[in-house]
């Protein structure tokens, strides 16, 4: 009977073995999948100004901005396009900057300001963006109107606070309001309604009433 010290392997021998060693099965008895442990789903107490109102919910921590939007405060008005934050149709105004609600959660906005759509304006008194939109016919579907307006909003207040875009040529200057710089601002969805010109003319003219 050979010994330890009679036994040789070469490289080949005991890549062969590993190779054997890791195809047997980890266990000598059958397998099956485990389902996923049921139960209440976590809530979480949130509480946010909503177009100037205060609203305290509790909420699944699943549960995204849009979906707390839509479903428990009733504000229809931001859309649910494609839940992947491409179609801009869901965006909305969060402490002043433009945001995709699907990709961010409700208890991520503890404490934030958050304006629709609904906040913009009234049928009885329309924001000078929405105004615009519809003194240009910005639309195109529409479906994604509402996100647009409150992106053409959140777009001239970057532009005030002199933040750059990626066509801003001078970067210690403050930007201008230029076509070049509203279409690169609100590009982005993938109907590419920001290059479409009445939305071009519109966010313009809106841009003239502030200067």
């Amino acid at each position: 009977m050979p010994t330890p010290g009679d036994i040789t392997l070469n490289r080949r021998d005991l890549m062969v073995v590993a190779g054997a060693c890791a195809a047997l099965p980890a266990t000598t008895g059958p397998t099956r999948a485990q389902p996923a442990p049921r139960g209440e789903p976590v809530t979480a107490a949130v509480s946010l100004r909503v177009n100037g109102e205060h609203r305290s919910l509790s909420v699944d921590t699943r549960t995204t901005l849009l979906d707390l939007l839509r479903e428990q405060l009733k504000l229809t008005g931001t859309k649910k396009g494609c839940d992947h934050g491409q179609c801009g149709a869901c965006t909305v105004i969060v402490d002043g900057q433009r945001i995709n609600s699907c990709l961010t959660l409700a208890v991520m906005n503890q404490g934030a300001e958050v304006t629709t759509i609904e906040g913009l304006g009234s049928v009885d008194a329309l924001h000078p963006m929405q105004a615009a939109f519809v003194k240009h016919d910005g639309f195109q579907c529409g479906y994604c109107t509402p996100g647009q307006v409150c992106s053409g909003v959140a777009v001239l207040d970057e532009i005030k606070a002199g933040i750059p875009s990626h066509v801003t040529t001078d970067l210690t200057a403050a930007p201008a309001v230029t076509e070049l710089e509203i279409r690169e601002r609100m590009s982005g969805n993938i109907c590419r309604c920001g290059a479409y010109s009445n939305i071009v003319e519109a966010v313009t003219e809106v841009a003239g009433r502030r200067a």
